[in-house]
């Protein structure tokens, strides 16, 4: 095999090929235990993303919170209080762990990132109090705010990269939401640049969801169930995707991109997110081998980035050449009766409903651990 197939090369060729590794998972243990150091240097991870139900998964286990739940509850804090404290340690110790990565790539890279409270998805002023006081907690110049892709975030955006502070835009579905996200991030840019701010250091990424798109849409070909039908399945994600890079591509090539860039403002890379395959049929690595385009973050579960390691094939850009045949696609998909629009709108809702259990689910769990350490230390 070659250097580009072998599995020891796949992951340094996805970088070659100018796409940034992150790795979509963060826990106490994975930091303290020395393995986010190890992805590192093994395999090629120069990011991390967080959203709520990853930190769900991370506290509701215990492991390796309970000294600070202990003192969370003999201080006698909020379950929010204490889900914040917890959340921000931890992304503060990862963010850490990447400052070299941070600075060897002038901030480009090396970054964490973290989401705003999920139940402030439609609440414009609040998200943006969140933001700043995730960006204080935090306080280290590479963490990201993660700020959904609602009607109510776009504002929030623009005023949350206006304060010179960076943003991950997440739970974006649609192609036309996207191109709202890139107009919230140039407008916040522009009031960054009024208020004097170093437009350098601000960073960005739009989230923009890929295998959510194939298993709603899949859903409904299957559905249909005619030969025509399931010939478009695994087809829809990708297409998407690829007519998000189209639209990138345009944005920040445009006028007002162009008076920004000559600020030293960064573009809003497109990040590529939910890589996981949900469908066994498809190939594991899909997201990945079929994502490839210079300038893009893909944001992995570490089994992602484990089968990208051991079998990816990184064959170069996938994107840029197949704009005709990603429209034809999905042109084909609605032509069958399935709205583009409606399934979109569903995935974002669904997206924002996700989150908001996983959050409480944290809560709760969080609030039972700290009854019990309140009764024991009675």
């Amino acid at each position: 095999m070659t250097e580009g197939t072998a599995p020891a090369g796949a992951l340094k060729r996805l970088s070659d090929e100018g796409v940034s590794i992150w790795l979509d998972d963060l826990s106490r243990r994975r930091i303290e235990s020395g393995n986010l150091a190890e992805l590192l240097e093994t395999k090629h991870v120069v990011g991390v993303t967080t959203n709520p139900s990853i930190f769900q998964a991370a506290i509701g286990s215990g492991e390796g919170y309970e000294e600070q739940l202990g003192d969370l509850a003999v201080r006698g804090v909020t379950v929010d209080e204490a889900v914040r404290m917890m959340t921000t340690a931890d992304v503060r110790a990862a963010a850490d762990i990447l400052h070299s990565v941070y600075t060897s790539t002038g901030g480009r890279d090396g970054r964490v990132s973290i989401e705003v409270d999920p139940r402030l998805a439609h609440d414009t002023t609040a998200t943006i109090a969140e933001a700043r006081q995730l960006s204080w907690l935090v306080d280290r110049p590479n963490v990201m705010i993660k700020i959904p892709a609602t009607k109510a975030g776009l504002p929030a955006i623009t005023e949350v990269i206006g304060a010179g502070i960076s943003v991950n835009v997440t739970l974006i579905f649609s192609l036309e939401r996207y191109r709202e996200v890139m107009d919230a991030y140039l407008a916040g840019l522009e009031k960054a640049q009024a208020k004097g701010l170093d437009l350098s250091r601000i960073h960005s990424v739009a989230s923009f969801f890929v295998s959510r798109v194939d298993s709603e849409i899949d859903k409904r070909l299957t559905v249909l169930g005619t030969d025509e039908a399931l010939a478009l399945k695994g087809k829809a994600a990708l297409a998407n995707a690829r007519l998000a890079y189209e639209a990138y591509e345009s944005v920040f090539a445009g006028e007002r991109w162009t008076a920004l860039a000559g600020a030293k403002a960064n573009k809003q890379r497109p990040l590529w997110a939910s890589t996981g395959v949900k469908d066994p049929a498809y190939k594991d690595t899909l997201y990945v081998d079929d994502l490839v385009a210079p300038g893009t973050v893909n944001t992995m579960p570490e089994a992602t980035l484990n089968a990208t390691a051991d079998h990816g094939r990184i064959t170069g850009d996938t994107v840029t050449g197949g704009y005709a045949q990603a429209r034809a696609d999905l042109a084909a998909v609605e032509k069958l009766g399935i709205s583009y629009d409606e399934v979109v709108q569903q995935l974002e809702d669904e997206g924002v409903a996700k989150f908001a259990v996983a959050w409480q689910d944290l809560l709760d769990a969080v609030t039972k651990s700290l009854n019990s350490k309140g009764v024991d230390g009675e």
